[in-house]
């Protein structure tokens, strides 16, 4: 069984080393890039708005408009084109900054900066919007926010086994901020601002929570099962042997039921969580998990996916909080607030947990993923929140329109993430990623976003729904 498992993947070990022993970039590099990725999705979301003139690019926004005109009606043809439109605009350029063009971030977001101030300065006068406009951008750019997240994680989880993805962005070994790193951190904070919970409308027992989890526990269990059988490169130091990230997710739904607190008391439990179990860390805890060493039991086999639970419960109870203030009015009142009241308070609060994870990195731990620490867990609220007031700004640009891929992905986050985890496996299976040039690697990499995009536009045309946390 071993030697037909390793036929599979005969460079499984050349893989696992592949990604590892890293050390991430600087965060004044993630900062610039996750502005420029956002911005692509700004950009994007305001051209259709761009007011026609002599020297507009009317035909384009016509032709823009009239495939959301025929969306609305229904018809496939017209999704499949929307989404391969969105995928040339957005998508395609995406890849090429986290690719061949990492090495002009700098430069990238520079330019990036000002085609946002030269769309928004022309068209800010005069401009204003009304209340109910105001709640309706604000649902539209959460909905944006989290597809963007949940994208860009789709993409570097194929993107990282092949050379052409700069190592400085995958994910680290044990201290550092990598681009890779904030995935897992980002899927929790895009799904518990908008919760149940955040909302005040949630009353979940244990049971219920039990019963709506598990179809993530059989998820983490199919995981197991199909990476062995077919020996799939496994980097061990980043759950452990057994755990992954569909029973993280589990665990965080299970813990966060056995509390009913309301929303504006969650952050406080939340803020004692992560504060203890960083004391924890700072006591000792932190050399234990780093260790190579590992016993026989269950907890020791998977020591890292287990106690950094904490972290991430910690992480979902503060952003179950914040997505309240933010997003929401008070208990029970599922309501959003105005954009405008939103907009303030997230670029004030994403710079705060900036100035956070920079002392929190240099004076008590640097940034662990490895151990979902206190640093972590700012970083990841900082770029979440900074991907967030990047896309609010379009408001100042009249009649802007969401991008149809947004549409597409909003009601199959979960969905997408799993077919990009199948056809991620499918690639490393097929073919040997770490001999491939550069040129073949950007083709796979867009085929394979492309191939996302487009099943996400039919089960939207379907209505097809996967939902399960």
């Amino acid at each position: 069984m071993d030697s037909l498992a390793s036929t599979f993947n005969p460079n499984k070990r050349l893989k696992e080393e592949f990604v590892s022993n890293l050390k991430g970039a600087s965060m004044m590099e993630l900062f610039l890039l996750i502005t420029t990725l956002s911005m692509l999705l700004f950009l994007r979301s305001v051209y259709s708005s761009t007011k026609k003139g002599p020297n507009s690019a009317e035909a384009l926004s016509k032709k823009d408009d009239a495939i959301k005109a025929v969306v609305c009606k229904k018809n496939m043809g017209s999704y499949l084109a929307a989404a391969t439109l969105d995928v040339l605009c957005i998508v395609f350029p995406a890849i090429l900054c986290v690719t061949i063009l990492a090495d002009w971030t700098y430069i990238n977001a520079v330019v990036m900066t000002l085609l946002v101030v030269f769309f928004i300065l022309p068209r800010r006068s005069g401009f204003s919007v009304s209340q109910e406009e105001g709640a309706r951008s604000l649902r539209t750019n959460i909905s944006a926010y989290r597809v963007a997240m949940n994208f860009l994680t789709c993409v570097c989880i194929l993107a990282v086994d092949f050379k052409i993805f700069p190592r400085r962005y995958a994910k680290t070994e044990t201290y550092g901020t990598g681009l890779m790193d904030i995935g897992v951190g980002s899927f929790i904070v895009a799904n518990a601002l908008v919760s149940r919970q955040a909302r005040g409308i949630a009353k979940m027992n244990l049971r219920n929570a039990i019963s709506s989890t598990c179809p993530l526990i059989v998820l983490g269990f199919a995981r197991i099962f199909f990476t062995s059988s077919v020996d799939y490169q496994v980097h061990v130091g980043e759950y452990g042997v057994h755990w992954n990230f569909f029973f993280t997710l589990a665990a965080v739904a299970i813990l966060t039921s056995m509390i009913n607190l309301p929303p504006s008391y969650c952050g406080i439990l939340g803020w004692f969580i992560l504060v203890v179990y960083e004391v924890s860390l700072l006591l000792g805890l932190n050399e234990y998990l780093i260790s190579n060493e590992r016993g026989h039991d269950i907890i020791s086999q998977n020591k890292e996916g287990i106690f950094s639970i904490f972290g991430y419960w910690g992480m979902y109870l503060v952003c179950v909080q914040l997505g309240n203030y933010l997003f929401f009015g008070k208990p029970g009142d599922a309501v959003l607030r105005t954009n405008n009241w939103a907009r303030i308070r997230v670029w004030i609060i994403c710079l705060l947990f900036w100035l956070l994870t920079v002392f929190l990195d240099r004076h008590v731990e640097r940034v662990s993923r490895r151990m979902c620490n206190l640093a972590y867990v700012t970083i990841v609220l900082a770029m979440n929140l900074q991907v967030f007031a990047v896309l609010t700004l379009a408001d100042y640009v009249p009649g802007y329109k969401v991008a149809a891929l947004i549409e597409f992905f909003d009601r199959n986050l979960l969905g997408s993430f799993l077919l990009a985890n199948v056809l991620t496996g499918m690639v490393n299976l097929s073919m040997d990623t770490l001999s491939a040039s550069p040129f073949v690697a950007l083709a796979i990499l867009v085929g394979y976003a492309y191939i996302l995009s487009i099943a996400a536009a039919v089960a939207h045309f379907y209505g097809i729904r996967l939902k399960i946390w």
